[in-house]
């Protein structure tokens, strides 16, 4: 070339020239799961909202849960690794996608040399200078087999999975602080209850004892209450021990210790809870859960990095070009006669690697294959998530009317035999034993009521609900 009108076309030709690609083409793996839930759900509302598009707050009604949920999106540390995981792979996948594009760097040097009398031309030393500056594209390489955009696409699908990752880490923050906050009311509860026992049974004590003193009662009697007494003080200093446990709990998922101008809590069995969440299908959790979108992306990822390792069989086109001015006098340095430029392009085939990149093929193949079965099974595992809760619904339902049931005929039971106790038609024992059932009764029901509530909270998570905060209504057609 007598100029550097061909290498400018060629560059401009490699610009645009749309690069192949050797990864095999996507195909999302066949769910492994049933088509419909084992349990039907309860029949939704032709607009009803799908889970994932309910915002938290439209679901946990509570204030006090609201703000502690507020709280801890704010402030817990295990979702800011998340958040910052996703800066990193977002960060990984620029520098990746920064490969297509040539580097180029402006560049200006000063070269002073002197050459000896035994190596000069003219046979006498002399001093030169040479002045230099321009533009230069340093090692590019161009992507004709697509080895640096499969790269890039791996990239930009662990950026989207870390991000998918965030999500899942949001909406479980989100369930596992209502889970907390509800099991530290239901255990309030209980220990209201466990004082007001306590209260009772003291004063059953204290008659059985005034009665054993006169002679009216044995000493069996006088004994049987003085148990029933400690047990109570037993079961109130650990359920204390629990509700300080789970307390500490919920500050470490907050992130921080519990503001004192929280709104007053609810009472468990009036905690505002939507029930009405709809199920859906389960071929809806593969574009719900993040989880599963996270798995999805990590194997088209794999796949991407096999069209990469199947690139590295074929040779790789570098470029090193340079344009600009050079003289050996600074004044002369921007005449028209100062142009000069460099292209150098490099050709690498692959000969003999001792079969390192025939394993490095083998190898991408086998990593998809473990991203294909890790994909599958966040399936299941969403499929069984769901499931499980579904089926759960209807039996707590049934527990929480039973035990309802029950604690009314336990509590009729106890008021009849203090009456006769105190008439002195029954012993004392008639009258332990109603306390002690009733005291169960009461702690059964507290725990069935927080069952059902924690039970709708871990379908609105399973289903992928719980990272909006507000909910958002799909338009027709979407």
């Amino acid at each position: 070339m007598r100029d550097g009108r061909g290498a400018g076309l060629f560059l401009a030709f490699t610009l645009v020239c749309a690069s192949c690609s050797l990864a095999p083409p996507y195909e999302r793996p066949k769910a492994p799961v049933a088509p419909d839930w084992p349990t039907p759900p309860p029949p939704a509302s032709k607009d009803a909202v799908p889970a994932a598009d309910l915002g938290w707050r439209d679901v946990m009604g509570d204030a006090r849960l609201q703000a502690l949920v507020a709280l801890a999106l704010e402030s817990n540390r295990d979702l800011k690794v998340a958040s910052l995981n996703v800066d990193l792979a977002r960060a990984r996948f620029g520098i990746q996608r920064a490969a297509l594009f040539p580097e180029v760097d402006a560049s200006g040097s000063y070269i002073r040399s002197r050459t000896p009398r035994d190596q000069s031309i003219f046979g006498e030393p002399y001093t030169s200078s040479q002045w230099n500056v321009g533009l230069s594209v340093t090692s590019w390489e161009l992507d004709f087999f697509g080895r640096v955009r499969s790269l890039k696409d791996a990239a930009l699908q662990t950026w989207l999975g870390t991000e998918e990752a965030r999500r899942g880490a949001e909406l479980s923050l989100v369930a596992a602080t209502a889970d907390l906050y509800l099991e530290t009311r239901a255990l309030d509860e209980q220990l209201d209850l466990a004082r007001r026992t306590l209260d009772l049974v003291t004063t059953s004590y204290a008659l059985t004892k005034r009665r054993y003193e006169v002679g009216q009662v044995s000493e069996l009697d006088l004994r049987t209450s003085q148990v029933q007494v400690e047990t109570t003080r037993v079961n109130l200093a650990a359920l204390a021990e629990q509700r300080s446990q789970a307390e500490d709990a919920l500050v470490l998922l907050v992130g921080q210790p519990l503001p004192e101008d929280l709104p007053p809590p609810a009472p468990l069995d009036a905690s505002d809870i939507l029930a009405d969440i709809p199920a859906g299908l389960p071929s809806d959790l593969l574009e719900r859960r993040p989880d599963v979108l996270a798995a999805e992306h990590d194997l088209i990822a794999a796949n991407a990095s096999i069209g990469a390792a199947r690139a590295a069989f074929f040779p790789s086109i570098t470029l090193t070009a340079f344009a600009g001015l050079s003289s050996f006098e600074f004044g002369s340095l921007f005449d028209q006669t100062s142009g000069a430029w460099l292209f150098t392009p490099k050709v690498t085939v692959p000969i003999f690697t001792a079969g390192r990149n025939q394993a490095n093929l083998e190898a991408t193949k086998i990593e998809r294959e473990i991203a294909v079965a890790r994909y599958e099974r966040a399936i299941q595992v969403a499929f069984k998530e769901v499931a499980d809760a579904l089926a759960a619904r209807s039996d707590i339902e049934t527990q929480v009317e039973a035990g309802t049931a029950r604690v009314a005929a336990g509590r009729r039971r106890y008021e009849l035999a203090d009456l006769r106790f105190r008439k002195g038609v029954d012993s004392s024992l008639v009258v332990l034993s109603a306390q002690q059932d009733l005291f169960a009764s009461e702690r059964l029901l507290v725990e069935a009521r927080l069952a059902r509530l924690t039970n709708l909270i871990d379908l609105y998570r399973a289903l992928g609900g719980g990272w909006l905060e507000r909910t958002q209504k799909r338009t027709e057609g979407e």
